[in-house]
């Protein structure tokens, strides 16, 4: 298991960077790498980023240093998501199959959790978001028939996408967490747009479904001062609370979507309109 810390940016530091600096501070570029965990801890909010891949043999999660804790959920909560094959999580001895549209909560004082591939041919990935936790609530697994589902956007503006919000307040109790999946429809490429800015709550992008040879353009930085990323597949990006997120791909594509800060109301955003962008 490696651990990355990445540091929290002032927003005047993010105008002077290159594109290779705002890569080493906002993108987590290989996030997944068979038979290993890899986690990146971010300052901002005290986010965890991490991607699990375990191939023949399961993978249990350890506590890095940088959480101060004897277990990784002593005093945390998770998101996890599969974009992978067919996988299992063993939390403190219970399973949780995790494949398909689902998200599997953990709660705060889980001892131990294992993650495994069900089959070795087609390997799992497991996505991990975790942010501290005030209260211990029950882990549990959240399907796509449970989730809120919203239809967003039109075809006319490039950005028609599907949104499934898995911890969400409607659907379960967490303690800061608030995560999902949207789904951009065929010949949609647009998402966030009209985008927004939460200075309350730190941000965490997933981009996959994207075929290889295509690329999603990342929009951040602060309104008046607008930087990009270049995204490949199964790439990451974190998005502080100063900064807009947005993005525009070559191609239709899904990303997981993650929050956490000082609530988990998921309407609480400062809209924008496109003529204030710059």
């Amino acid at each position: 298991m490696t651990t990355e810390i990445r540091q929290a940016v002032h927003p005047q530091m993010a105008c002077g960077l290159d594109s290779d600096g705002l890569r080493q501070h906002f993108l987590m570029e290989r996030l997944f790498a068979g038979g290993e965990i890899r986690l990146t801890y971010s300052h901002a909010d005290r986010l965890i980023i991490g991607g699990i891949a375990p191939e023949g043999t399961a993978l249990e999660l350890q506590a890095p240093k940088a959480v101060g804790q004897p277990t990784f959920f002593a005093r945390r909560e998770g998101g996890v998501i599969n974009i992978g094959g067919p996988g299992r999580v063993r939390l403190d001895g219970t399973d949780h199959d995790l494949h398909g549209q689902a998200a599997l909560y953990i709660g705060a004082t889980t001892a131990s959790a294992r993650f495994e591939s069900l089959d070795p041919a087609d390997p799992a990935l497991f996505y991990l978001l975790s942010a501290p936790a005030h209260s211990a609530l029950p882990s549990q697994l959240i399907g796509a028939d449970r989730a809120n589902r919203l239809e967003l956007g039109d075809a006319a503006t490039s950005n028609r996408r599907t949104i499934l919000q898995f911890l969400h307040p409607d659907v379960i109790e967490t303690c800061q967490l608030t995560m999902g999946v949207t789904r951009l429809h065929p010949g949609s490429v647009w998402n966030t747009m009209p985008t927004h800015t939460h200075d309350r709550r730190c941000e965490a992008y997933l981009y996959f479904d994207l075929p290889q040879d295509q690329r999603v353009f990342h929009l951040m930085g602060e309104p008046d001062q607008t930087r990009h990323i270049v995204v490949a597949n199964r790439q990451a990006v974190l998005s502080p609370g100063w900064s807009i997120h947005s993005g525009a791909g070559t191609s239709a594509y899904s990303f997981i979507w993650g929050m956490a800060g000082d609530n988990t109301d998921f309407t609480d955003m400062d809209h924008l309109r496109i003529e204030e962008l710059r």
